[in-house]
């Protein structure tokens, strides 16, 4: 099974597979990239919302949300 798919469609698609899981990853939601990190034993994406303040995402929220490996 192919897992490749044309720029365009990732563009404009969020992704269906799951979140990226290795620590110090990155990916870009709204706008905005979040870096996955460890805290108290569970992993948060971090980055900051529309003013610069720190926000921090679940996996959940990142998935409601939308993201993409790429900035769009």
């Amino acid at each position: 099974m192919s897992t490749t798919r044309s720029a365009s469609t990732m563009e404009s698609e969020p992704e269906t597979v799951g979140l990226p899981t290795a620590p110090c990853s990155v990916v870009w939601s709204k706008g905005h990239a979040y870096v996955l990190e460890r805290r108290n034993g569970r992993a948060h994406w971090t980055g900051v919302d529309d003013r610069g303040r720190p926000q921090s995402l679940s996996n959940a929220d990142l998935l409601r949300r939308g993201w993409t490996h790429t900035r769009s």
